[in-house]
């Protein structure tokens, strides 16, 4: 990339993809990042080492592997500094652990991603702090909830499977004047689709595994905060004892440069799979964001600038017989957790766990990744699902 400019905020998004956090000229042009393994950091002196006065001081707080995907991170979020971790459960729980402690209150959105749920009712239970779950469709509902020990409020957006949308600025904002930090689970939507900083949430969790990474090879998560929050959360991390491995830092630098490329076929693919599933008698509904019929249509196309390739539909009718009949019949659409690969995949969705948002009631809810694949031999293989569960008679 020219150095010719240290303004890299000019560019467009595809191109800082291409570009950001690493410049070949300062690594003798190569133009990947060097992968640096490393535990020790030798100083020039004792006194240097005396003054921690060095680049780098120990290899688990970063190299410039991890500080190449720090950096292009920052970027894309508008962060004031990242942390990367072992994987997106990791993202979860270290800000989480950050910013509560014995006697606190947190707030979570109901619709959130199941192990975050298991976090909050386990670990975070035994620690002292109570965690109490909203409905996503609560609005300024939320300024109620608020106590003087709220700390805390954790958003998901979309929820996770079954894709309810929230006013992310607003629960920010109700987050701030009750003196908690917010924090939002981003990994649907990437920073590419939505920037939660400038939206007023104090930190964004990203498992890196999915579209970052893109190839269903690594592990990796990554939390970017603004200058408000990132002290105490690489405090915290630093105390945890978690970085990334230079390895999986470098494959998901490598998935950056493709990311867009790949979420806009992704994006397409899933739109045209959403829309055809519409049409089909054997579904009830189709849980798309993007999707004009979904109640939550008019905040996502108010916040979000693309939808990714992860929606859900509802079969009409049947249970757990009708929902494996169609999952066993599919010869593409994988049987698999994770999402964000070049693969589809396909799940039945666990929903016992909510409170407010109840498992929709026509049917059992299945989870399409939509990957890389044709799509209309992704549609021949849903048919196929469909098939036989028609053959069940």
């Amino acid at each position: 990339m020219s150095t010719e400019t240290d303004d890299k905020h000019q560019f467009r998004t595809a191109t800082r993809l291409v570009h950001a956090g690493y410049d070949p000229h300062e690594y003798h042009g190569f133009v990947n990042a060097p992968v640096v393994h490393a535990s020790t950091v030798l100083f020039p002196d004792a006194a240097t080492m005396r003054r921690r006065d060095h680049t780098y001081l120990y290899g688990l707080r970063g190299t410039p592997t991890t500080d190449a995907l720090e950096g292009a991170l920052n970027d894309l979020e508008g962060a004031a500094g990242t942390i990367l971790v072992p994987s997106g459960l990791a993202a979860i729980s270290v800000p989480l652990l950050a910013f509560l402690s014995h006697g606190d209150h947190c707030l979570v959105v109901d619709s959130v991603y199941g192990p975050t749920r298991l976090f909050c009712d386990t670990l975070l239970t035994r620690m002292g702090v109570e965690t109490e779950y909203f409905d996503p469709a609560i609005g300024e509902g939320l300024r109620g909830l608020m106590r003087e020990n709220t700390r805390v409020v954790f958003l998901e957006a979309p929820g996770s499977n079954t894709f309810e949308m929230i006013d992310i600025r607003l629960m920010a904002g109700i987050a701030r004047e009750g003196g908690a930090v917010s924090m939002i689970d981003n990994t649907w939507a990437t920073p590419l689709f939505l920037r939660p900083l400038d939206f007023g949430v104090d930190l964004s969790i990203h498992a890196l595994t999915k579209y970052p990474g893109g190839h269903s090879d690594l592990m990796l998560g990554s939390v970017s905060a603004n200058a408000a929050t990132y002290k105490p959360l690489r405090d915290a991390q630093m105390q945890i004892g978690v970085n990334a491995a230079p390895d999986d830092a470098y494959l998901t630098l490598r998935g950056l440069k493709t990311m867009e490329v790949r979420l806009r076929a992704h994006e397409r693919a899933a739109l045209d799979l959403a829309r055809w599933l519409e049409t089909r008698p054997e579904v009830a509904r189709v849980l798309h964001p993007a999707l004009p019929s979904f109640p939550g249509h008019d905040l996502w196309k108010a916040q979000f600038t693309g939808a990714s390739g992860l929606f859900s539909f509802v079969l009409k009718g049947g249970g757990r017989e009708q929902a494996d009949a169609f999952l066993d019949a599919l010869r593409i659409f994988g049987l698999g957790y994770s999402w964000g690969g070049f693969e589809s995949l396909a799940l039945q969705v666990d929903l016992s766990d909510r409170r407010f948002a109840k498992a929709p009631p026509e049917g059992p809810v299945i989870r399409l990744q939509i990957g890389l694949e044709d799509t209309d031999d992704l549609r021949e293989d849903i048919e196929r699902g469909f098939s036989a569960i028609a053959a069940l008679g």
